[in-house]
This record gives C-alpha cells, structure tokens and sequence, in this order.
C-alpha cells in the first residue's frame, strides 16, 4: 500500500512537472504570436504615417505653387466645412452650424460641388 502511495504521489509530481513545462512552452509561443502581431502592427503604422507626411508636402507644394495664401484659421474652417458637405449636410445646416452667411459656403464650396445632372447628359447624347 505505501509502494502504491508512494508510486502515485511520484506519477503526480512527474505529470505535475510536465504540465508545468507545456504551459511554459505554450505561453512561450503566445508570447511570441502577439510580438510578430505588435511589429506588423507597428510597420503598417509607421508606413501610414510616412504617407501622411508625404500628403502633408504634397499638399504644401500644391498650395505655394497655385500661389494661395491661407492662415491657418482658415485652412481649418474650410477643412470643416468640407468635411461636413462630404458628410452630406445641407449648405444652409453648415451656415447655421458655421454661423456665416450661406453665399459664403457656397462660394467656398463651388470647387467641390458636381453638377448632379452630369451623368443623365452624357448617356442621353446618344
């Protein structure tokens, strides 16, 4: 009977052991998973910022070449309410919401605004 005891308890630490050590080696391969995740996570953000600031020039040379000098106050209005028009809001919500008059949004987005019926012209041409 103590043989078996004893037989036991040896099974038990040697399993106990071996447990121990796959855990480890399992929380070794996680550990290295989530470290190949995080640097390709960390390559594809570096690469977008790298895009940003090469917008952030493209955009600087655009604005000196065509010669328009904005503050930065006004960069950041139009911004917005580029923004808001691409976000389909009305002309007259971005006045209210701009608190200007609506000629002036619609002066400042002329450049940006398609002609709706653009399409129907061309395919009736025919």
């Amino acid at each position: 009977m103590v043989w078996t005891i004893g037989g036991l308890f040896v099974l038990s630490v040697l399993l106990l052991i071996i447990s121990i050590v796959k855990s480890n080696h399992v929380a070794k391969m996680e550990h290295n998973q989530i470290d190949v995740i995080h640097i390709s996570t960390m390559k594809e953000i570096n690469a977008l910022q790298e895009s940003i600031r090469n917008l952030e020039l493209d955009i600087e040379v655009v604005i000196k070449e065509a010669g328009i000098q904005l503050s930065s106050e006004e960069k950041l209005f139009m911004r917005e309410v580029l923004d808001l028009y691409k976000r389909n809001y009305s002309i007259e919500s971005i006045a209210k919401q701009k608190q200007v008059p609506e000629s002036e949004i619609e002066q400042r987005l002329a450049p940006f605004q398609k002609i709706k019926d653009e399409g129907r012209k061309v395919a009736n041409e025919n």
